[in-house]
């Protein structure tokens, strides 16, 4: 049973209660904002609060940028309570340091603690340096697991902390709540929404705190427990706490787990599940006519014999890998981490090189290039060797999508908002182009350009879909008819594919005239965000989706040909074979080979 306090003056005491406690969530602190002005207000409130802890439940910066970090624990570092902080969102999906820097700055990215009766535990949530849906890492599920078996005794209670709800928007949400349903959990907190609400998370009661800024107001929330209720508090800055929600301390939970969707695999296509990993897979797969390439959230980069699905080396390198691996021209493979490029052959012996670190981006490789962008600047190596032919390092942040090469031009985006054209020879810039928006977020920085002889062809998160001239960087068209992001590709005969936000895929015939919509198909995913590229190819167009869905589609009608279930969590990337099969990674540790019979 919930019971909703009607709104009356009630004294906070501690006395009166277990446990009391503040929580802090989605502060969004930029040096210089008017947040951070009122969150040193916030911290001097709690300061004179009594509070036993202090939980800060994720979103404290805009960016992620390390000096928004830097800048916000010297004022969280003035809370003289026990303080404990999750990264969220914006922590997550947009980082400088590919996510190294917060855990260096707090120690980790979760936590566990104990005041009496009462377990509190928070875990991270991404999405991690890519738009896409809430998602709970593998390692980070069996150490929740490990962590509440070994600590929540009889007789405890555990309150449960998250940027995110307990709902649809985690992608793995049956599995998280599959480990939080066996335990005696009372309550799970949670951010993101910047909006009061009390739910229920599967069996457990939730609640969605308020933001700092709440428009009317600023605060915080004051959540107090005893043995037996939980009471939930709206706390403005400078005025008196408003109670919200009142429930009892319920301990024992059932299963809300669902039903797996059906995987049937379509007449003649052969669809395999190749590898399932004990960590997340965050890379776009890379692969060579024997083996299939990608890294961990775990650090582990891995090859994957892609007949048999049996491991040929793993490399542990102890940090998350975002990028690509880059297949070289001599039976070698480049794998950019967190602190490097990580060059391994066919039997994982390796070298290290160094570069612009921390990469998050993918690299292209040939014969006589290797070009990989990185933190402020892209590079070309020489693709046996790894020496640095040259560097443009005019960017103002960091690289992501994979570039270009084109005859003797390099075409790339980063997240400083600019998409550039450079000489490959040279490294030196024809032109830079952006689409009038100032914000990192609304750039070009994690989409793979279409290039023709006359015309680059590129969607963003302004959800438009625009043409450049290819000589002079000048706008030829732009449009938004529909709700384009970052999913785009090319059958390389003059159609380009784009995925929208509406899930649907969009052929468009390029042209410098104008837009020329050819099809467009509703693939039956519902909204969908995942920046997963187009893949053509055999005149199939692949497109995956924010849920594990894989889907086919006849690249010269647009006749939906499948779709698959691979998994519940955002579909990577796709990698096309020598055989011609295709190669996809799901971020819940999947990798799949997909054939045509």
């Amino acid at each position: 049973m919930r019971i909703i306090i009607s709104v009356f003056l009630l004294t906070v005491a501690a006395a009166a209660f277990g446990q009391h406690i503040a929580v802090l969530s989605d502060v969004h602190v930029s040096p210089g904002n008017k947040n951070e002005t009122q969150l040193k207000v916030a911290v001097d409130e709690i300061n004179r609060g009594a509070f036993d802890f202090v939980v800060m439940d994720g979103d404290l910066t805009n960016e992620g940028s390390d000096a928004e970090l830097a800048n916000v624990k010297s004022i969280l570092d003035g809370i003289k309570a026990p303080l404990y902080v999750l990264p969220g969102n914006h922590e997550n999906n947009w980082s400088q340091s590919a996510g190294t820097t917060f855990p260096r700055l707090w120690g980790d990215d979760r936590f566990v603690a104990d005041f009496d009766s009462l377990l509190i535990v928070g875990i991270n949530c991404g999405p991690y340096m890519k738009m896409g849906d809430g998602h709970i890492k593998q390692e980070d599920l069996h150490w929740l697991d490990a962590t509440l078996k070994e600590n929540a005794a009889p007789g405890k209670r555990v309150l449960s902390f998250n940027h995110y709800p307990l709902n649809r928007d985690i992608d793995n949400i049956d599995a998280y709540l599959e480990v939080l349903e066996r335990y005696p959990v009372v309550a799970h907190i949670n951010g993101h929404y910047h909006s009061w609400k009390c739910y229920m998370g599967g069996d457990i009661n939730a609640v969605s705190v308020r933001a700092l800024d709440m428009k009317d107001n600023y605060g915080y929330t004051i959540v107090d427990i005893d043995r037996d209720w939980i009471h939930v508090y709206d706390k403005p800055l400078g005025a008196a706490a408003q109670p919200k929600y009142a429930f009892p301390t319920k301990t024992a939970h059932t299963s809300s787990a669902h039903a797996a969707p059906d995987a049937t695999v379509p007449q003649g296509w052969n669809i395999t599940r190749l590898w399932a990993d004990s960590a997340s897979i965050f890379t776009i797969p890379a692969v060579d006519a024997s083996h299939i390439y990608f890294g961990t959230s775990t650090g582990a980069l891995r090859a994957i014999d892609t007949a048999s699905g049996s491991q040929t080396f793993s490399i542990s390198t102890g940090a998350p890998v975002f990028s690509r691996p880059a297949v070289l021209p001599n039976r070698k493979v480049a794998f950019p981490v967190s602190d490097g490029i990580i060059v391994a052959k066919p039997d994982g012996s390796f070298t290290r090189l160094d570069g612009a670190t921390p990469y998050v981006a993918d690299g292209v490789a040939a014969d006589k290039y290797w070009i990989q962008g990185g933190y402020k600047r892209i590079d070309r190596r020489d693709p046996r060797s790894g020496r640095i032919i040259w560097s443009h390092d005019s960017l103002a942040n960091y690289c992501q999508g994979a570039p270009v090469v084109d005859g003797n031009d390099i075409i790339f985006g980063a997240w400083d908002t600019y998409l550039r054209c450079l000489d490959l020879r040279s490294g030196r810039l024809r032109w830079k182009w952006n689409n009038g928006k100032s914000a990192n977020m609304l750039g070009p920085g994690n989409v793979v350009p279409v290039v023709t002889d006359s015309i680059v062809l590129i969607v963003a998160p302004d959800r438009y879909m625009t043409a450049i001239d290819r000589r002079t960087g000048r706008t030829l068209w732009r449009d938004n008819s529909h709700r384009f992001r970052e999913s785009l590709g090319t059958d390389g005969n003059g159609t380009a594919f784009a995925k929208t936000m509406d899930g649907s895929l969009v052929a468009v015939g390029i042209s410098p005239d104008g837009y020329n919509e050819l099809w467009a198909t509703d693939l039956g995913i519902g909204y969908d965000h995942a920046p997963c590229p187009i893949l053509v190819s055999g005149g199939v167009a692949y497109a995956g989706s924010r849920r594990g869905v894989i889907c086919a589609v006849d690249a010269s009608t647009g006749r939906l040909l499948w779709s698959f279930p691979a998994g519940t969590s955002e579909v990577n990337g796709f990698a096309l074979a020598p055989d011609g099969s295709v190669f996809a990674t799901l971020i819940e540790g999947s990798v799949w080979r997909i054939n045509k019979l």
